[in-house]
C-alpha cells in the first residue's frame, strides 16, 4: 500500500512542475498552499528542481535556472 502514497506523492510532485511550467517558470507561492501540500514543495526544494525568491512583497516558486 505505501507504493500508492508514494506513487501519488510523484505524481502531485510532477503536476506541481508542470503547472510551473504552464504559467511561465513561477507562480506566487501563496496561490500554490491550497493546491500542493507543504511537503510536496518542500520535495522539490530538497531536490533543487525549485527554488524560493523574495520580491519584497511576497515568495515567488520559481524553476530553477539549472533545470
Amino acid at each position: 500500500m505505501s507504493k500508492t502514497v508514494d506513487c501519488s506523492f510523484e505524481r502531485r510532485a510532477n503536476h506541481l512542475l508542470r503547472v510551473l511550467q504552464f504559467c511561465g517558470g513561477c507562480v506566487p507561492l501563496h496561490r500554490l498552499q491550497f493546491q500542493f501540500s507543504n511537503s510536496v514543495i518542500q520535495t522539490l526544494l530538497d531536490r533543487e528542481l525549485v527554488q524560493v525568491q523574495n520580491t519584497g512583497c511576497g515568495f515567488l516558486l520559481e524553476i530553477a535556472e539549472d533545470f
